[in-house]
């Protein structure tokens, strides 16, 4: 809320982690705050890929008909379903069939988290296949944070020092 004071057009409302019924509710409770701001927000739910090895059946997925249900029930402008976050153990499995079927289904736009480690060709597939949005941060993150290391180890120990090189690794992990 403080954020859409300070004139924030879009939030991301995560409540992924409630139960399903818990999700909805949270979440149909932030769009209406936001409509009096004229926000948009983005909710969550489920995976489109997984960066958990030990998840080898489909329980993690989305079910098509449940994000219909979401987004009809909750009201969001856009619709995360691929939510594995943080860096990959292994490269991720998308299920680019269901991501089709679920874009068929869900009448908003389609989001992907955990874009970092994927490949370009599975950016083409998700974007070809419902994706509207992607959100990469791990990766960028790690180049930063690199940097600081290295810049570190060499004898550059003020975070003045390092800020502009963590910079220059961020806007170049950015731009790839």
């Amino acid at each position: 809320v403080e954020a859409m004071r300070l004139g924030f057009s879009s939030i991301m409302y995560d409540c992924s982690t409630d139960t399903y019924e818990n999700n909805i509710d949270r979440v149909a409770q932030m769009v209406k705050i936001a409509d009096m701001f004229g926000a948009s927000v983005e909710g969550e739910l489920g995976h489109v890929g997984a960066n958990d090895e030990s998840a080898g059946d489909d329980s993690i997925y989305t079910e098509p008909e449940q994000a219909r249900d979401f987004a009809q029930r909750t009201g969001v402008d856009a619709l995360a379903v691929a939510t594995a976050h943080g860096a990959y153990k292994e490269k991720p499995r998308l299920d680019i069939g269901r991501l089709a079927e679920i874009s068929r289904t869900v009448p908003v736009p389609l989001v992907l988290h955990g874009g970092s480690g994927l490949s370009d060709e599975d950016f083409k597939n998700c974007v070809a296949n419902g994706i509207s949005k992607i959100n990469i941060f791990t990766d960028i993150n790690l180049a930063g944070a690199k940097a600081a290391h290295d810049f570190y180890e060499n004898g550059e120990h003020l975070l003045t020092d390092l800020q502009p090189h963590m910079v220059e690794a961020i806007k170049q992990a950015t731009m790839k």
